[in-house]
């Protein structure tokens, strides 16, 4: 942790902790042997959704910022007010609210407010579900959620033990609790205007090259949106891109209820994956590059090369060399090869492969 630490605070970013289990008391022993060694890491802020784990980092380690969990139910302004008076110093709001109710909050408090924009949606209140609790023994409250939302359901019938009958959406089979992904890239201007510090992006349990090629696409809008609010125009191309990376349909959720978007996907709970990631730039010196591979890469593959600060780019690969400099027609998951490129590629630039 602090070696990534170090790695973000080096690229001008910081780094938050999640700490937003809802603890039983067998827990507590450990969490207060742990929070000291926090300190050397050089986190910037933990976030907390139980109002006694919010004691014990006060207690354990005074002045660290906590910021409130949106699994606190922020839904409201006397709830963001009382955390306030506690001492929080940032609130993630509840997924539930519409545009109206966080510029309302955003007028009671002084507190830095931070609004979720993008990722998958939980079909409980605020994330706070039993039902892989229930069915699988793992507690979603405590960071360990078998995501049974997805799955798919047949009907039992009380007088019909052991029949189960197919409840049928499309293709089948439905999925009655699969909710849609969040996808708020349209409406930042609205957000932005509304006085929050923060936009986030749901990550858990996604790959670098979810969070990357996401982060990417909302960092260009955002950073259009500083460099002229008046002539800010959205591009669709922004929207394009979150189409390439895997995802379920998208939805604007609870923020604009006059729409009535649609928040469940019952049909499906698959993803859309129109696009394979399929390796990570480790080094290159203008000519060549050197590359983890992440998925099968054949000679002949069209390959697009995306990185934070360039516009993708899409080559065929026609050199693939082993770590010897031997050439080999294809390079297998986690394996390090050479090719050729004369194309503007740094390191972190990630390889994606149309399916």
């Amino acid at each position: 942790m602090t070696e990534g630490t170090v790695l973000a605070h080096d690229q001008g970013k910081k780094v938050y902790l999640a700490l937003n289990i809802f603890p039983r008391n067998e827990d507590l022993a450990a969490m207060a042997a742990y929070l000291p060694r926090l300190v050397q890491t050089g986190i910037d802020a933990v976030i907390v959704a139980d109002p006694g784990v919010f004691q014990l980092v006060q207690r354990v380690l005074p002045g660290m910022p906590i910021h409130i969990s949106t699994q606190a139910n922020l839904c409201n302004q006397e709830t963001v007010n009382f955390w306030e008076t506690q001492g929080a110093r940032r609130a993630v709001l509840a997924r539930e609210l519409t545009l109206e109710e966080i510029r309302q909050i955003r007028k009671s408090t002084k507190m830095e407010l931070e609004v979720f924009v993008h990722g998958a949606m939980c079909m409980a209140y605020s994330g706070r579900c039993l039902l892989s609790s229930y069915l699988t023994g793992r507690d979603a409250n405590r960071g360990d959620c078998s995501q049974p939302c997805r799955w798919e359901y047949t009907l039992c019938e009380e007088k019909r033990p052991g029949q189960a009958f197919p409840v049928i959406e499309d293709r089948g089979k439905t999925s009655l609790l699969n909710s849609r992904d969040l996808n708020l890239i349209r409406h930042l201007p609205d957000l932005i205007r509304t006085g929050v510090k923060s936009l986030k992006i749901e990550g858990r349990m996604k790959s670098l090259y979810y969070v990357a090629a996401v982060t990417r696409v909302y960092r260009k809008a955002l950073d259009t949106y500083r460099k002229n609010p008046a002539a800010y125009r959205f591009r669709e191309e922004w929207w394009e891109e979150l189409q390439k990376v895997s995802h379920r349909p998208y939805t604007t959720g609870f923020l604009f209820p006059e729409n009535d978007a649609p928040m469940q996907a019952p049909e499906s709970a698959d993803y859309i994956q129109p696009y394979d990631f399929v390796g990570i730039v480790l080094e290159t010196d203008g000519k060549r590059a050197r590359i983890e591979a992440r998925n099968k890469i054949r000679l002949g593959d069209r390959i697009e090369w995306i990185g934070p600060k360039t516009a993708s780019f899409e080559t065929e690969i026609q050199v693939i060399r082993d770590p010897g400099g031997t050439p080999i027609p294809c390079a297998q998951p986690q394996q390090t090869f050479e090719t050729v490129t004369d194309l503007p590629v740094a390191p972190f630039h990630l390889l994606r492969r149309k399916r």
